[in-house]
């Protein structure tokens, strides 16, 4: 990755853009998640999800989904979106005619919607993006 890649800033600014556009019914639930762009997840997040290569986890959800929450449920901490831009940039040079805004709102798509309650089996069931 060259100076000229895109900065955090950019990547947090489509992560938002992608969020503001969010159907109503979407965009109120959304507006309680904090989004938070670095660029790469820590080894502590690694190692909960099992993986080695920092590379593999473009984002990551952390909260509890909104379909197992109740009223009482106590929340010591924001659910969270998180977006890692090196990850990004390299998924980015194996996709051929994808633009990195077209990435980088996919994945914030997808991280949402772990939030709303869908699983990566769910989601995959409607999106063949990562075939």
């Amino acid at each position: 990755m060259s100076d000229a890649s895109p900065t955090l800033a950019r990547i947090e600014q489509i992560a938002s853009d992608t969020v503001a556009a969010l159907p109503p019914a979407f965009a109120a639930a959304a507006r309680d998640v904090v989004l938070r762009i670095e660029d790469l997840p820590d080894a502590a997040m690694l190692a909960d999800l099992g993986m080695d290569d920092p590379l593999e986890l473009t984002g990551l959800y952390e909260g509890v989904p909104m379909t197992h929450k109740s009223v009482s449920y106590p929340e010591p901490w924001p659910d969270t979106v998180w977006l890692f831009r090196k990850p990004i940039l390299a998924e980015l040079e194996t996709r051929e005619g994808v633009t990195l805004e077209q990435l980088v709102a996919h994945v914030t798509i997808h991280e949402f919607a772990h939030h709303f309650g869908w699983s990566d089996d769910d989601i995959a069931s409607i999106d063949r993006w990562w075939e």
